[in-house]
């Protein structure tokens, strides 16, 4: 992987987990966005995937509808303690309301859990790393 996502991008993911978004088809996925009025499509095969979410597509990092498939497949490890407090997050609205500061989103976010922040930022981190020595290559589209 040569761009990497905003750390963000991985609590977004917990999100569409927790909300069961995920709908899976032989070799790829149908990711319904947090406010639920979008569809996005990810598609793999072997170790290339494609998503028409704005990161993925238009940046050429894994966005959250990647990273959210990535996590169920269990290429990227997750705690499942965690995923429950990220149940019923807008995070569309929250980035709009922070113009796309996705890090004051999260702390947003953060501070309404009552669960140790320090553990849920530790476990990120650690799935952050994971995703970053990936062996995964982003297309715009799968042939």
């Amino acid at each position: 992987m040569i761009k990497y996502p905003p750390i963000a991008k991985i609590y977004e993911a917990y999100t569409c987990i927790a909300d069961n978004r995920v709908e899976f088809y032989e070799n790829e996925a149908i990711v319904t966005s947090s406010d639920g009025k979008k569809k996005y499509i990810v598609k793999w095969k072997d170790n290339i995937f494609a998503s028409n979410d704005n990161a993925t597509f238009w940046q050429g990092y894994p966005g959250y509808p990647v990273i959210a498939v990535l996590m169920i497949q269990n290429k990227l490890s997750y705690d499942e303690e965690i995923i429950k407090f990220f149940k019923n997050i807008n995070w569309h609205e929250l980035n709009n309301k922070y113009k796309r500061d996705y890090d004051k989103a999260v702390e947003e976010v953060l501070n309404n859990i009552d669960f140790d922040k320090g553990k849920i930022k530790e476990e990120t981190n650690r799935i952050y790393e994971e995703l970053k020595q990936m062996n995964i290559n982003i297309q715009k589209k799968l042939v």
